[in-house]
């Protein structure tokens, strides 16, 4: 039996036509499975993080073809991670959070600064700044999942929560995640 691993790649760098097609090749020519990814272009750069299942035999040939973009000017990094541990958050509560408004300095930091104080473990984050088709203003937006211990009242951590926008003058909006 070949035992599977999970690894964690990165890879920064210049944004070129067919990176996705010639990265996912590469995992699928090592019998390998993109289990979870996310992608974007970002200020001129394309990044891509992936979470790809693989036996031990692949991997090491794996590694080094995705070392190999290192020569074409991508920064890449390979993380082995451990076994989950299935009961780490089982009963916490998961929520959604969406977040928009005008773009200033600091909204990340002080709502994942709120959710880190109240004990809540963030799972996603992806984040924008459009610019407004008239007034031509930077609005921010911001969607996220969290996980809640269950014996945390939802009440009051959301007031706060609401407070914290109303000081960022952003709109905040929760609900329980349905995935």
């Amino acid at each position: 039996m070949h035992m599977q691993k999970n690894i964690v790649f990165t890879i920064t760098g210049p944004d070129r036509i067919g990176l996705v097609e010639r990265v996912s090749r590469i995992v699928a020519d090592h019998a390998g499975n993109i289990e979870a990814s996310r992608m974007a272009h970002l200020g001129g750069e394309f990044a891509m993080l992936m979470l790809v299942k693989i036996t031990e035999e692949q991997m090491k040939d794996l590694t080094r073809q995705f070392e190999e973009l290192k020569t074409e000017g991508y920064k890449v990094t390979v993380t082995v991670t451990g076994d989950e541990d299935p009961a780490k958050y089982r009963g916490w509560l998961p929520y959604e959070i969406e977040v928009t408004g005008a773009d200033h300095e600091g909204i990340i930091h002080r709502i994942a600064s709120f959710l880190s104080r109240s004990g809540f473990n963030i799972e996603k984050i992806n984040t924008d700044t459009v610019i407004a088709p008239v007034s031509g203003t930077a609005l921010f937006t911001m969607d996220a999942i969290f996980l809640v211990p269950a014996d945390k009242p939802f009440a009051g951590w959301h007031r706060s929560l609401q407070a914290l926008g109303e000081e960022l003058n952003v709109e905040i909006e929760v609900a329980p995640y349905k995935g």
